[in-house]
C-alpha cells in the first residue's frame, strides 16, 4: 500500500479531520493551514513548543475560535456548523478547569448537568458520583472548590467530561499538578477509556507521560503540523543510534576508527561516544575498534527517544507546554 493510500485510509478512519485550517490574530498566523487527522480509537498526543499554535487548534476543534481558512470536522461532520449535533459526543478540559469557588465538587457537576437540555436528570445523581470516583473524589466530593488543591481542580475538570458516554476526549495538560501517584492514576484513566473506545486527545509537555500513553503523536512548530504518524513509526522512521564506552587510554584509537567508517561520535566523556550508524553494521564497527586496540567496555543500541525526536524536528527546548 502506498504512502497516499495510507493517508487516505487514516482520514477515512479519522474521528478529527482539518484541511487546510488557519487562524490569524492581527498579522501573526497561529495555525497555518495544517491537515490534521486524528485516528479513531487513538490516545493522540498533541505537542508543541511555546507559541506552536496547539492550543489555538484544539479551541479551533471546538468551535471556541473561528477559522480564517480551512475546514474542520469532527464524526465526519463539519464545525461549527454542526456542533450542536456533535459536540455532545465531545468531553473536554482547555488550559485548565473553571469552576464556582464556593460550591464543592459535586454541586459544581450538579450545576453543568442543569444547564445541559440532554443531560437525563433521574441518572444525573449516580453519574456524577461514578465520575467522581473515576478520578478519585469520592472523599472530597461536599468540599468547597476553593480548598481544592492544584491536582485536585484538574481531577474535576476531567470528572465533568465522564459524567455521560463520550466518543472524543480531549485533555490539555491533564497531569498539570498532580503528584506521581494522581499522575499514574489519570495515565491509567486513559488507558482505560482508550479500552472502551474512547479516542483521547491529550496535550501535554511531560514528554515521558506522552510516550508511555499515546499510540499517536502530532507534533506542531510555528503554526504547523511537521509531524502527524502512530508512535511505532516516528520511532522506526529514525536511526538508531550506537553507545561507544572504551577504557580512556584507547580513546583516541577508537575516534579515529569511528571517523574513518564515517561516524562522527559525540558525547561530552571523551570515553563514551554516541554516533548515528546508518547503513554501518554494528559488528563492523565493533570488528575494526577491536582491530585497532580499542578496549571496549560496552556497546549498546539506542532508539531515540520522543524527546530526541521532538527536539530534532522542531530545534526547541523540552517545555512544550504553549
Amino acid at each position: 500500500m502506498s504512502q497516499d493510500d495510507d493517508a487516505a485510509k487514516v482520514t477515512a478512519d479519522a474521528v478529527v479531520t482539518t484541511t487546510g485550517l488557519v487562524r490569524r490574530f492581527g498579522k501573526q498566523v497561529a495555525v497555518d493551514g495544517i491537515d490534521l487527522a486524528v485516528p479513531r480509537g487513538s490516545v493522540f498526543g498533541f505537542l508543541g513548543p511555546n507559541g506552536s499554535g496547539k492550543t489555538t487548534t484544539i479551541r479551533l476543534l471546538l468551535g471556541l475560535l473561528g477559522a480564517d481558512a480551512g475546514t474542520i470536522e469532527l464524526f465526519s461532520q463539519p464545525i461549527p456548523k454542526a456542533a450542536g449535533k456533535v459536540l455532545p459526543r465531545v468531553g473536554a478540559v482547555v488550559e485548565g478547569p473553571a469552576f464556582f469557588p464556593y460550591l464543592s465538587g459535586d454541586a459544581n457537576l450538579a450545576r453543568l448537568q442543569a444547564i445541559d437540555k440532554t443531560d437525563d436528570p433521574h441518572t444525573a445523581r449516580r453519574r456524577r458520583g461514578e465520575a467522581l470516583e473515576r478520578v478519585g473524589l469520592t472523599a472530597a466530593a461536599r468540599k468547597p472548590y476553593h480548598h481544592y488543591s492544584l491536582g485536585m481542580k484538574q481531577r474535576l475538570g476531567i470528572a465533568a467530561t465522564l459524567m455521560r458516554p463520550r466518543d472524543l476526549l480531549i485533555l490539555d495538560e491533564p497531569t498539570n499538578g498532580l503528584d506521581p501517584q494522581g499522575t499514574r492514576e489519570i495515565r491509567n484513566l486513559i488507558r482505560t477509556l482508550h479500552a472502551d473506545g474512547t479516542t483521547v486527545i491529550v496535550s501535554s509537555h511531560l514528554l515521558s507521560e506522552v510516550e508511555q500513553v499515546c499510540t499517536h503523536v502530532g507534533i506542531m512548530s510555528r503554526g504547523r503540523l511537521i509531524a502527524q504518524q502512530s508512535m511505532d513509526d516516528l520511532r522506526t522512521a529514525r536511526v538508531p543510534r550506537l553507545s561507544v564506552e572504551v577504557t580512556a587510554d584507547t580513546t583516541t584509537a577508537a575516534r579515529k576508527v569511528l571517523a574513518k567508517l564515517g561516524l562522527a561520535p559525540d558525547g561530552t566523556d571523551e570515553a563514551s561516544m554516541l554516533v548515528t550508524i546508518g547503513e554501518v553494521p554494528v559488528p563492523k564497527i565493533a570488528k575494526a575498534l577491536v582491530g585497532a586496540g580499542a578496549d571496549i567496555l560496552g556497546l549498546s543500541l539506542e532508539q531515540p527517544g520522543l524527546e530526541d525526536i521532538f527536539v530534532e524536528l522542531t530545534g526547541a527546548g523540552f517545555d512544550v507546554a504553549g
